[in-house]
């Protein structure tokens, strides 16, 4: 049985998405702004991964800062059931 050819889109790099804070043009990432937060978190309220929100580096750490403050504020559950 011959191997099976290998698709030709496997090993090209993927187009970035671009950042949706960076593209709104949010400069800081406040923990008082609820609706931005809850955009990036999931329905069991965790943080969602870079890959997932598309969010840069920098403002994935922001948001996550922002979150944990948040959560410690109580405004933002730490789980849901």
């Amino acid at each position: 049985m011959p191997p099976r050819p290998k698709p030709k889109d496997r090993n090209r790099p993927r187009k970035p998405k671009p950042c949706p804070i960076c593209t709104a043009g949010i400069e800081y990432v406040d923990y008082k702004d609820l609706s931005l937060l809850k955009q990036f978190l999931n329905e069991r309220a965790k943080i969602k991964a870079r890959r997932t929100s598309g969010a840069c580096a920098a403002c994935q750490k922001q948001l996550s800062a922002a979150i944990k403050n948040a959560r410690e504020m109580a405004l933002i559950p730490y789980t849901t059931r």
